[in-house]
């Protein structure tokens, strides 16, 4: 047989004489779309750029994406498109065929060809099993029944979230990793979760059993129940999921469960093709299999007895397999120490190395009860073994450097615990502890990036950004906890030339904190009073001042309804005392008129209030209503009580809520209206009104596209067409006036109140306190928008559902509250009447 023909067998060697010279490239096939066959590729196309004609198979529709991101896409902290890898174009540019949603069903070895489950066969010369793993279902009754999913994949987190929607119980079998991160992700979006694990305490391969204790009461701290030493026998249900039935004899109502007691390596397709198995696909060091043109790498991998589900011994066996490849002959892959970080906003937990201690080894112990930190060192011969931390993390980096070198701590066993560099002349500079750190040292966990890959494309490429760093190694790209760390490691390669990127503005000078960020806070991490905020975010001053607060009291408000106390020393004083208040010290009060509509009743009763109470300036406010301009602080509850025995509420002219819904008569008497614009901004205004929101919301709806309601320069416009409703939203008059962007065009009212109830609750949950919509959609932008509300249906549904719940507490009138039962009299009172 000629050795030089594509489907000959090679020699034992990836660099023996099976390769084609001239134009003529190895064909390599990729079975496995995922992290490690990926890297695998990226690093062959940096040591041999053309060698090879590159096919991947992927049995999911996407591109290669960062898995273990999932949780934070679960939690809503990331989205799917910030935690692709590779994109379809990147494929293209390096001249890589992309077959996503096409699995293989089959190898043949002696023909050296794969055929897909579409019936695609494709020959190869070298052929790359990456195929992972698949998670564990507990062969229990009742396991297969809908309702019950794994969390491996994006369509897991597709379907968590969809039940989450809904709302209802989860129960989450399975207290390690992935288990507490999938329960933390479906807590966030709402439900109520438990958690169940056969061991005694959480995490225990990673954890020792006082840091899984101090994370066992951080989670049930954030609500959500955990029961260990608990076993399931069987999950109850007839068409779906219902609940779990426990050994013991506890049922646990569920409308969801997920599964997440383990990883088992997909060896399945390795295994029908006569390759050698056993816990896994057997690869030696080079990651080659029984077969010497088929190679395996990652989680699907047996390799010296082991198999790994963690992403840096995958990175690690990539290397070595992308070297093997390139014709190289390096030392090959010897095994991997592995580190441990929970990706729970708001929880650090990290572990690494032999932590079970026995005899020969000795513990360091640190603990800071007040700060919930701490830390165990365990140390054999001189040499750090096992580390644990909770609360403190930052110096994990260094401990897992120590102890992947075998390093001999000498002097520094005495102040190690107490992180890098402790009572040395450099204690406490970031910048000298990174300069210490061996190039080897792992920087970003997520991406297998050590500090000397980061060095070396800093000096080398001339970076001197963080966006630009992140670009070429994916240091920091994923969930950003070492963003501070290649900073600083820029800021050390570049000196005096480095200038760091922009900070994003903290709320005030009592934090560093954004506003994004502490939204994100209060929500990831359950805070649902300003003293947890100040606390868990590490509030420089010891209540606030008079910029956060506000904002703090309405970005607690809008995650809890219902549950969060408003505090009313947290208002301006516009919203505390219910009324605008005007240039001599006096206020105006505006009744709602809804619709802009009024009676004869109506205006005699504010004509009686005007001569009752001697108001001097009666005014038609643009909003369609009138204004009554110079009442006396001392007076408003009483003008407010003859106001509210006519009929009439509060208009919330003050507010930073609904401010005004204006309407056209419409097809009501207009000769040109379509449809009935003032019902229906009646309607809209009795949805929206007495809502909390950033900053002021004004609506309006016009009859037909004359407009003559200018609905196409307000937050949310409605303009009536023959055939339906067009809906507009981001306008505003004003000092810089902003016409509408276009949103959707509707058929019927419901759907008008639908998409009006999502997009106040998207603004509401998304935008930063004072931002009005206009400047929300410039800077979020539209197709964002549409993304939330058009082209997700049920997550319109699910927005829309929030905001009428959280309705159901903001619909109370202020002014009879404090007309009728004398809420926050002290406020309109004389002083002395005080006493």
């Amino acid at each position: 047989m000629d050795m030089h023909h594509p489907l000959s067998t090679p020699s034992t060697g990836p660099d023996a004489d099976s390769r084609v010279t001239g134009d003529h490239k190895e064909r390599l096939i990729v079975v496995g779309n995922g992290m490690a066959g990926m890297r695998t590729v990226e690093e062959l196309l940096a040591k041999a750029p053309g060698r090879y004609d590159i096919t991947v198979f992927g049995a999911e529709p996407h591109p290669n994406y960062n898995r273990i991101m999932l949780s934070p896409v679960l939690a809503g902290e990331k989205t799917f498109d910030q935690i692709v890898l590779n994109s379809r174009a990147w494929y293209e540019e390096n001249g890589i065929t992309l077959l996503t949603g096409e699995a293989v069903e089959s190898i043949d070895r002696a023909a050296r060809t794969v055929t897909s489950m579409g019936g695609r066969v494709l020959g190869y010369d070298r052929l790359l099993l990456a195929t992972g793993s698949m998670p564990f279902i507990i062969p229990v009754p009742g396991s297969t029944l809908p309702g019950v999913v794994g969390f491996r994949d994006l369509a897991d987190v597709d379907a968590m979230l969809a039940a989450a929607a809904k709302g209802g119980r989860a129960v989450v079998i399975g207290g390690g990793l992935l288990g507490l991160e999938a329960a933390n992700g479906l807590r966030v979006k709402g439900m109520e979760v438990t958690v169940i694990h056969l061991m005694p305490t959480l995490m225990e391969r990673q954890l020792d059993p006082s840091a899984g204790t101090l994370l066992q009461r951080e989670l049930e701290r954030r609500g959500i129940e955990v029961l260990t030493g608990a076993d399931t026998a069987e999950i109850l249900g007839s068409d779906r999921v219902e609940a779990v039935l426990l050994k013991d004899g506890r049922e646990l109502p569920a409308d969801l469960v997920v599964m997440a007691v383990g990883i088992r390596p997909n060896m399945a397709l390795g295994k029908a093709a006569g390759l050698d198995c056993g816990r896994g696909i057997r690869v030696d060091d080079a990651m080659r299999t029984s077969d010497p043109a088929v190679f395996a790498v990652g989680e699907c991998v047996e390799h010296r007895g082991l198999t790994y589900g963690l992403v840096a011994p995958l990175f690690e066996m990539a290397k070595v397999l992308a070297d093997a490849l390139a014709g190289g002959e390096g030392a090959g892959y010897a095994g991997s120490v592995t580190s441990t970080k929970l990706k729970v906003t708001g929880v650090d937990v990290f572990s690494a190395g032999d932590f079970s201690g026995g005899e020969g080894t000795e513990d360091i112990v640190f603990r800071d009860a007040a700060r919930g930190v701490y830390k165990r060192l365990v140390l054999k011969d001189g040499r750090l073994l096992g580390a644990v931390l909770y609360g403190d993390t930052k110096d994990g980096g260094w401990y897992f450097s120590l102890l992947k070198d075998g390093t001999e701590l000498g002097a520094e066993r005495d102040t190690m615990i107490f992180g890098q560099g402790f009572g040395g002349a450099d204690s406490g500079n970031p910048k000298a502890a990174v300069a210490a750190l061996p190039d080897s040292a792992e920087i970003c966990g997520c991406n297998g990036v050590c500090k000397g890959t980061i060095v070396k494309a800093i000096t080398g490429k001339g970076l001197t950004s963080l966006d630009e760093v992140r670009a070429h190694t994916k240091a920091s790209a994923s969930c950003g906890t070492c963003t501070g760390t290649v900073e600083t490691l820029l800021a050390v390669t570049l000196g005096d030339a480095f200038k760091a990127a922009p900070k994003v503005k903290p709320m005030c000078k009592c934090t560093t904190h954004s506003h994004d960020a502490v939204r994100a806070a209060i929500v990831a991490q359950d805070l649902r009073t300003m003293p947890d905020v100040f606390q868990a975010l590490e509030w420089t001053t010891p209540n606030g001042c008079a910029s956060c607060r506000p904002a703090l009291n309405y970005y607690l408000l809008c995650a809890w309804p219902g549950e969060y106390v408003d505090d009313y020393q947290s208002r301006y004083i516009n919203e505390r005392a219910h009324a605008n208040i005007q240039k001599d010290g006096t206020y105006s009060v505006v009744p709602r008129m809804w619709g802009g509509l009024t009676s004869a009743s109506e205006l005699r009763a504010i004509a009686d209030v005007v001569d009752k109470f001697a108001i001097p300036t009666v005014k038609v406010t643009g909003g369609q209503r009138i204004d009554l301009f110079g009442v006396k602080k001392e007076d408003l509850p009483a003008v407010w009580a003859d106001l509210n025995a006519a009929g009439m509420v509060s208009g919330h002219a003050y507010a930073k809520g609904l401010r005004t819904v204006k309407t056209c008569v419409g097809s009501e008497w207009c000769r040109f209206g379509t449809q009935d614009s003032t019902g229906l901004g009646v309607k809209l205004e009795k949805l929206t009104w007495g809502t909390w929101t950033p900053h002021k919301v004004k609506l309006a709806v016009s009859g037909c596209p004359r407009n003559c309601a200018e609905a196409t320069i307000k937050d949310l416009g409605v303009v009536c067409v023959d055939s339906g409703y067009e809906l507009h939203v981001g306008g505003n008059g004003g000092l810089h006036v902003r016409a509408c962007d276009f949103l959707v065009k509707v058929t019927t009212e419901e759907e008008v109140f639908e998409y009006t109830g999502a997009f106040m609750q998207l603004y509401r949950e998304e935008a930063r306190y004072l931002e009005r919509t206009a400047p929300w959609v410039e800077r979020v932008g539209l197709d964002h928008i549409k993304a939330a509300l058009v082209d997700d249906p049920e997550g319109r549904r699910a927005l829309n559902a929030r905001f009428v719940f959280s309705q159901t507490f903001s619909q109370d009138d202020p002014w009879a509250e404090r007309a009728a039962k004398g809420v926050d009299r002290h406020e309109f009172s004389l002083l002395a009447e005080v006493g």
